[in-house]
């Protein structure tokens, strides 16, 4: 039994079909009656279209997650920094994570990549204010933009199964720190 798909079906036409205009049209005329045809066979078609992917759920996509480039570590430029202290240090977290690997569950993993607080903690040099500073930054915009849900910068990196969006994080906090004038 062969099957049908609703999107390949064809409905029956409303109206009778076009006719072939007549010869004594000029070019002009003709072009626009078949101008006009072909406007009522898309707009048939967008309407069956949305008809046939209407039951489809489907969800925004976030063009950061789709776009990707690779990075080589030897090959990424570092990173323009940021004049205040906090963006710049925000800046140095987000490029060490590109280069050196994002992890969850841990600080530092046995491969030395970092989750967004040990790239934070290794950035700041020992200084334990301006990296928690950094820290209450970073939760912030993470709370901006997922709600006030997240608990801590920890809990939020390992919900993650992947760097991307805590790198994300890490970047929209240095431009939020540097707004700021931190």
């Amino acid at each position: 039994m062969p099957q049908t798909h609703p999107a390949i079906d064809h409905p029956a036409p409303t109206a009778a079909p076009a006719t072939a205009p007549p010869a004594a049209l000029s070019l002009e005329e003709r072009l626009a009656f078949v101008n006009a045809a072909m406007s009522v066979r898309l707009d048939e078609a967008k309407v069956a279209y949305e008809v046939n992917t209407a039951h489809i759920d489907t969800e925004p996509v976030d063009l950061a997650d789709v776009v990707t480039v690779p990075l080589t570590p030897t090959l990424q430029p570092p990173p323009q920094s940021y004049p205040t202290p906090v963006a710049a240090l925000l800046e140095r977290a987000h490029h060490r994570l590109l280069t050196s690997g994002w992890c969850k569950d841990v600080l530092v993993d046995e491969d030395g990549a970092r989750c967004m607080l040990g790239a934070i903690r290794i950035e700041a040099r020992g200084d334990g204010g301006l990296e928690a500073d950094a820290a209450t930054v970073l939760l912030d915009a993470i709370r901006r933009k997922f709600g006030d849900d997240v608990d801590s910068v920890p809990s939020f990196n390992d919900a993650h199964g992947s760097g991307r969006v805590p790198m994300r994080m890490l970047d929209q906090a240095a431009g939020l720190a540097d707004a700021r004038g931190l």
